[in-house]
């Protein structure tokens, strides 16, 4: 079975447009997307639900991404109503039929009538029954007062759902007949617009982009009540804590509950599986694992250059940070898990970008022009309140809103005032010195993308357009983990024959300049058992794991031997100076970079290789700086066969290199302001010739 990427839950209604607040006995809709659970949408009415759902089909098929889409009322009715009503056993033939016949607007449905017309077409009462309205309907018993009609009160797979409401009720607590009859033809219209991207669950093979399946909520009733219990709507905890829950099942325990023939009568997917779903739904949010080869070279590539090393980690890693709804102004560094939209335009409404006097255009005209006063003002924060008089200037002051009747500001040091008038020389541009409505941003324009970290810019840009709160990811967890007997603590005791640790420390500042949440999991010695807890034990808090040391194949390079030992590791040759082999991992699922050990060439490769990576679990997105090329201070000639980076500092309008390219010469980091990249071929560099610099605030330093 393919995997699904995105999981969306639809908690339907047969009733009227619920209006703009969310409620109870509304359209909700839940998604869960690459593992990113987001917050529950609130569909107005079935139309707006429609276009949505249109929308989201879209847009996943766009990206490539499978949907499993899932709605909670019935696909399919008792065995034989399908042939009673058309003719035809196939359950479609229903959804045709109830699609030509039903009339649906935001403020009224005829789903009460479309019920008596069918009982109408069978013996005795019919099968449907509770008149909701006022008037009495032909053929739509207000009671439960069936008879002789002839078909089963329930699917074979209600009689089993303990708790499951037939489907021939239309009103009432529980009712499903509504939604169905509402619901089924605008499944119909989708089915056709995506026909072969769209398959119906069980009646059609799940082998295409979208699968539309039938689900109950009841299923997950327990962690239903528990998310209640602490407030909020109740459909809207359903349809999120169902798409959490399908979302984290195995591909195995999805294929389980997909493995139903009900060909006519439609299942509950999931039906029998409670205790999965229900174990699926408790808790935090649970990022789908990355594939155990996602960090393997292709075979028969030995050194990679750098820039295809580049491309295999974007093309392998993804977001593995879950999302949280925050107020906007709590998320300064906070990565933007979906895109932002303004909750109204900047300006809301036709401002003075001066202190003048505003006018209708078309009162003016050339030369020497004459206006009487209006009475009053309009300031910022206190409108003038009323009309401007035809032939009349108000006078106006900066960022204060246009009355009606005027569109024209003239700047008051082009004015002369006079007692209840003012004259000014024309002809005066018509728009002059104002601002249209929605000039700045359009309201539901889309103001900040989804990937961006925010800054105090986007702050403000959030608050001027009426942004109160926004779903961000979770920050990403890093651990970082320092390996090797010679190393001593700082400031501690340390024998001859070993050195500070300079790696940990500057790891952990660099992972926090990131925008990253670091985590201090000490030194190890050289010992693989020691290390393996460490590993464990850094595996249970973050997202990520940096080491530092043991990285490459010597037999005390215990990090490159434990993630062997999964079977997962991938030890990386790149061609790059300095630097050693990357040894690329899962540990428990989670990623690890393990790092060299020497400080130099520990944090050029944090900067070419895990902080762009880093990026991309944290649901950044891939983002290499940019590079100035500027004139080098320094000569020097480069053989060819490996990408060098050399520290470096901009004096003078030129970049100068640390004297020594010796990689156990830490003072060169701090000497340098950035790096100079030299290509991977032959280069003979003269002062003045042009070379890649990158500061270190390119890389978020």
């Amino acid at each position: 079975m393919i995997p699904f990427n995105t999981v969306a839950m639809v908690d339907w209604s047969g009733g009227n447009d619920t209006g703009p607040t969310p409620r109870k006995d509304a359209i909700w809709l839940g998604l869960v997307r690459d593992g990113v659970e987001l917050p529950p949408r609130y569909l107005r009415n079935r139309a707006v639900a429609e276009a949505a759902l249109t929308e989201l089909i879209e847009g996943e098929c766009s990206a490539g991404r499978r949907l499993l889409l899932g709605f909670d009322f019935p696909f399919g009715f008792p065995k034989g109503f399908a042939a009673g009503l058309t003719g035809c056993p196939d359950p479609f033939a229903v959804w045709e039929w109830l699609e030509a016949r039903i009339e649906d607007t935001p403020r009224a449905n005829t789903r009460f009538d479309l019920a008596g017309e069918i009982n109408a077409r069978f013996p005795g009462t019919g099968p449907f029954w509770f008149n909701g309205l006022k008037r009495d309907i032909a053929h739509l018993p207000r009671q439960n007062t069936r008879r002789g009609h002839g078909l089963p009160d329930r699917r074979v797979v209600e009689n089993i759902a303990r708790g499951a409401f037939t489907c021939w009720q239309m009103g009432g607590a529980g009712a499903v007949g509504g939604q169905v009859l509402t619901g089924l033809p605008v499944l119909n219209r989708l089915r056709h617009r995506f026909d072969g991207q769209l398959a119906v669950w069980p009646f059609e093979p799940l082998s295409s982009p979208v699968a539309v399946v039938e689900v109950w909520p009841t299923l997950i009733n327990g962690a239903v009540k528990k998310a209640s219990a602490l407030g909020g709507i109740r459909d809207a905890h359903q349809v999120r804590l169902l798409a959490r829950a399908v979302a984290r099942l195995s591909l195995d325990d999805l294929s389980d509950m997909l493995d139903v023939s009900a060909p006519e009568e439609g299942w509950i997917m999931g039906l029998g599986h409670e205790d999965k779903l229900e174990k699926a739904a408790s808790g935090g949010l649970h990022p789908p694992p990355l594939r155990d080869d996602c960090f393997a070279l292709p075979a028969g590539v030995d050194w990679a250059p750098v820039d295809e090393a580049h491309e295999l980690l974007r093309g392998r890693l993804g977001p593995v940070t879950g999302a949280v709804r925050l107020a906007a102004v709590q998320t300064l560094g906070r990565v933007l898990a979906e895109p932002v939209r303004a909750a109204r335009a900047n300006p809301p409404q036709p401002n003075s970008a001066v202190d003048g006097y505003a006018f209708a255009h078309s009162d003016t005209g050339a030369g020497a022009q004459v206006l009487p006063l209006a009475p009053g003002r309009s300031a910022a924060g206190v409108p003038y309140g009323a009309a401007l008089p035809g032939g009349h200037a108000l006078r106006i002051l900066t960022g204060a809103s246009l009355p009606e009747g005027a569109d024209t500001v003239i700047l008051q040091e082009d004015v002369t005032r006079g007692e209840g008038e003012i004259a000014f020389r024309g002809p005066v541009k018509r728009g002059a010195n104002t601002r249209e409505a929605g000039e700045d941003v359009a309201e539901g324009a889309q103001i900040l993308p989804a990937g961006r970290v925010i800054t105090p810019a986007d702050l403000a840009l959030m608050a001027a357009t009426g942004v109160g709160d926004v779903t961000v990811r979770e920050a990403l967890r890093v651990a970082v983990i320092s390996t090797g007997d010679e190393l001593a603590e700082a400031g501690g005791p340390a024998s001859g024959h070993q050195i500070y640790d300079a790696n940990r420390p500057m790891l952990l500042a660099m992972l926090e300049r990131f925008g990253a949440v670091p985590r201090d999991m000490g030194r190890v010695p050289d010992d693989r058992a020691a290390l393996r807890a460490a590993l464990d034990k850094a595996a249970d808090g973050a997202d990520a794991i940096l080491t530092s040391g043991g990285a490459s194949a010597g037999d005390e390079d215990h990090v490159s031997a434990l993630l062997g030992g999964t079977g997962s590791r991938a030890l990386w040759r790149i061609a790059i100076k300095p630097g050693r082999p990357l040894a690329l991992g899962l540990w428990r699922g989670v990623p690890v970079f393990g790092l060299p050990g020497n400080p130099v060439a520990a944090m050029v490769c944090t900067l070419v290789f895990a902080r762009p990576a880093l990026g991309l679990l944290a649901g950044q997105g891939w983002s290499l700086p940019e590079p100035m090329l500027l004139p080098a201070g320094f000569a020097k000639s480069k053989k060819p066969g490996r990408r060098e980076f050399l520290r470096a500092r901009l004096r003078d309008g030129r970049v100068e290199v640390f004297a020594s390219e010796g990689s156990g010469r830490i003072s060169g980091l701090s000497w340098a302001e950035g790096l100079v990249e030299l290509e991977d071929g032959a280069r003979e560099i003269a002062p003045g010739d042009a070379v890649r610099y990158y500061p270190y605030s390119a890389f978020g330093l």
